[in-house]
């Protein structure tokens, strides 16, 4: 349902960007090995820590334990606002957490700022 409301959100905004899913920390963690071999890098990845299988947290962790892909900025979007899953967060490295409003219209000004932000105004490593 979050990832459909994300999505949602994110057409509402007209976002051009291609968009990848993984349903769930397994899924996750299989694109490791496929930007291991080539397949082109995301701009950003956005993050639940509530995934089901395998943590948000553990994904962080395999994702900025790698010594390539740990350049690869990590947002956290989730409905955690619990101090110690912030805390974590940023101590395994994640570029920003955001906790993601109830409200649709609002959900939809953080897709806009996220959209924004990682794709126009940021500048990733090369």
């Amino acid at each position: 349902m979050d990832v459909e409301l994300t999505l949602q959100a994110f057409k509402r905004r007209k976002l051009t960007n291609h968009i990848d899913i993984a349903r769930d920390g397994e899924e996750a963690l299989a694109w490791i090995p496929r930007w291991e071999a080539g397949e082109p890098w995301p701009a950003v990845i956005l993050l639940d820590l509530k995934l089901p299988k395998v943590s948000g947290l553990e994904v962080l962790r395999a994702l900025k334990a790698h010594p390539d892909l740990r350049r690869l900025p990590v947002v956290v979007l989730t409905t955690s606002a619990d101090n110690q899953d912030v805390r974590s967060a940023y101590a395994l490295g994640v570029n920003s957490y955001i906790v993601k409003p109830v409200d649709f219209d609002k959900f939809v000004d953080v897709a806009a700022h996220i959209e924004l932000y990682w794709t126009v105004l940021n500048a990733p490593p090369v």
